[in-house]
């Protein structure tokens, strides 16, 4: 008797989410048509930058960004603050703080020290993800007080393409 009860629950148990998809899928609405209006909206671009960018960690144009990450696989080290003098054709300069994780005694219970920078980009080149689009290819930092453990006064990052 208690093969049947299971093997009958079990069957209910199917019917049931099987009629429940059938009908959320019966009961979506159908796409409307699309207007002109939306058609034009869709296939408007936004301007391309006529100046160089600087890419973030999730691969977005960035121009004079106030923040910006250094260390996208982890953040323990990022820009903040940033005031830009400058953003040109060749090179951007700005003033800011790097907040840095000591990662004493690990990184998860660290402490974000912070130094003041000057920030310099520089060597735009096109960008792979959209050519039309140049982007900054280094990051300089120079510290203008003092620097984090292990650094130097001047630290040079490559930027992503």
């Amino acid at each position: 008797m208690r093969k049947v009860t299971v093997r009958a629950a079990l069957t209910f148990c199917a019917a049931v989410s099987l009629a429940t998809v059938m009908g959320a899928a019966d009961a979506a609405p159908m796409a409307s048509p699309r207007s002109a209006h939306t058609v034009a909206r869709e296939s408007m671009q936004p301007p391309v930058p006529t100046q160089p960018v600087i890419v973030d960690c999730f691969r977005h144009p960035q121009v004079e960004p106030g923040d910006y990450v250094l260390a996208c696989g982890d953040g323990n080290s990022r820009l903040t603050s940033l005031r830009w003098s400058h953003w040109g054709a060749n090179s951007a300069v700005a003033t800011g703080i790097n907040a840095v994780n000591d990662c004493k005694p690990y990184c998860a219970a660290g402490t974000f020290r912070t130094y003041p920078v000057t920030v310099r980009l520089d060597r735009p080149q096109a960008w792979k993800n959209n050519p039309q689009i140049s982007h900054y290819t280094r990051l300089t930092l120079v510290y203008t007080d003092t620097e984090p453990a292990g650094y130097g006064q001047t630290v040079t990052y490559p930027l992503a393409n």
